[in-house]
């Protein structure tokens, strides 16, 4: 079925690979309903929804398209979908969805990327876009994942002058855990360990409830380890409510916002697959003249997966670049995506580990109004978001016209708290660097349209007080 022998591997080197590859990635499943919670969504939920999502997806991706690829709710898209579809704390311009509408705008993206696949548009799509945009739109999520890791963490607090600061360690035993959870991550990587970030984030927990037992404070709300999963109904089909309210908001004056955000993060979700796909095939052997061979059962599992992950309730499930370290374990064939997949849906009975973990700590002073704060995942963002920052290396550096673009992509997410706002100023400022270089016919034309897309949504927007 999967063809182990003639691809070169044994069921053991595939089994192997997939469960190499499920420590890899599993910290998702503990990060998910706590990113997606901050929109209102149940945690318990979420979780349920996430281990579905992926085993479902991992099966499709390993059973038909037989790729070594394992599939999840990806990191990026989460927090897109949380701080710019549902315009959770702030950031630039008033349009917001709800979160059952965000879910439905999800799945038509999902939709729209698997008709893109069946017409062979998708790999130009990507490869239209410039590197330096590219680069700075994955560092600049890297920025602001690492920032929330560091509210999250108590790291930092605000500052009337500059916004944000550094917050005192002395009385701060939630910031104490937080750079415990990045010490040992960053020890166990060191040594070599797969799963570091999940292990981090264990260890990190356990350290939690210590520390509320002994001190007192942080208290961590724990409620077992294991239970029979349930609560999947507070997601599940939400969607279709989303559906009619957001139809409304299309046939308004919002439509210009809400095509804008439908195609951020559908370029999102092309980024990641692509990327994923050519560089896991690329090592899998998996590729024929530069091609990637059953191309559009991949791609269409992969969009299959995301219309499933926001039917369950969920943001965008996509492919995971850490199925590379499974192919470096000698994975080859899909049967390590369906080991790593069932993986992810068997850990759906360890639901009150991860409703502690989403249920956070408290930090505000006895008697005060409540201050939650999640040491037990800011570790996770801040060691993630700096992973994520290797992509600034591939910019032109030497060339402004790709360098200042790049550069503004990166840190006007995290400065204007608005991954939307750094996509949009790239992409305009790419088009303009090359017009006023004289240079224009080395802007493609896809650049062009999103850079006029963006422009007139904010030209909109200031002329309707928005």
């Amino acid at each position: 079925m999967f063809d182990i022998q003639g691809r070169g591997s044994t069921v053991r080197r595939e089994v192997l690979g997939g469960l190499t590859t499920f420590a890899s990635m599993s910290y998702i499943l503990l990060v998910q309903p706590v990113v997606l919670r901050a929109a209102g969504m149940d945690s318990a939920a979420v979780f349920m929804a996430t281990c579905l999502s992926s085993l479902i997806a991992c099966l499709l991706m390993g059973l038909w398209a037989n790729y070594p690829v394992a599939m999840a709710p990806g990191m990026g898209e989460n927090f897109f979908f949380v701080f710019a579809l549902c315009g959770v704390g702030g950031g630039v311009g008033a349009f917001r969805l709800s979160w059952q509408e965000a879910l439905a705008l999800t799945a038509v993206v999902g939709v729209i990327f698997l008709l893109l696949s069946r017409i062979g548009l998708r790999m130009r799509l990507l490869t239209a876009v410039p590197d330096s945009l590219k680069s700075g739109i994955a560092a600049g999520l890297g920025l602001f994942i690492a920032l929330v890791g560091f509210q999250w963490g108590n790291l930092v607090t605000h500052d009337p002058a500059t916004c944000l600061r550094l917050k005192e360690l002395s009385g701060n035993p939630a910031a104490w855990l937080t750079l415990l959870g990045v010490g040992v991550m960053l020890l166990l990587t060191a040594w070599g360990l797969r799963g570091a970030v999940v292990l981090g984030i264990l260890i990190t927990t356990a350290a939690t409830w210590a520390a509320g037992k002994c001190l007192g404070t942080p208290t961590l709300q724990w409620q077992g380890l294991v239970a029979l999963p349930h609560g999947i109904g507070q997601t599940a089909g939400e969607l279709v409510g989303g559906f009619r309210t957001m139809g409304a908001k299309f046939f308004s004056h919002n439509w210009l916002d809400l095509l804008a955000l439908g195609v951020i993060l559908l370029f999102l979700d092309v980024l990641d697959t692509m990327g994923t796909l050519l560089g896991v095939a690329g090592r899998a052997g998996l590729m024929r003249d530069g091609r990637l061979i059953r191309a559009q059962r991949a791609l269409a599992a992969d969009a299959a997966g995301t219309v499933v992950g926001a039917a369950l309730g969920t943001s965008t499930v996509t492919s995971y670049i850490e199925s590379v370290i499974g192919v470096a374990k000698g994975a080859r064939t899909g049967l390590a995506a369906v080991v790593a997949g069932v993986c992810m849906g068997a850990v759906v009975f360890f639901q009150p580990l991860a409703e502690a973990v989403a249920g956070g700590v408290n930090v505000a002073a006895s008697g005060a109004e409540p201050v939650l704060r999640y040491p037990m995942i800011a570790a996770a963002l801040i060691f993630v978001g700096g992973v994520m920052m290797r992509a600034i290396r591939d910019i032109d550096w030497d060339d402004m016209t790709e360098a200042l673009p790049g550069f503004l992509t990166a840190v006007t997410m995290p400065f204007a708290f608005s991954i939307s706002a750094g996509i949009a100023i790239g992409f305009v400022s790419y088009a303009f660097g090359k017009i006023v270089t004289g240079r224009f016919r080395t802007c493609p034309l896809v650049v062009y349209i999103l850079a006029g897309l963006f422009a007139l949504q904010h030209i909109l927007g200031c002329l309707h007080g928005r």
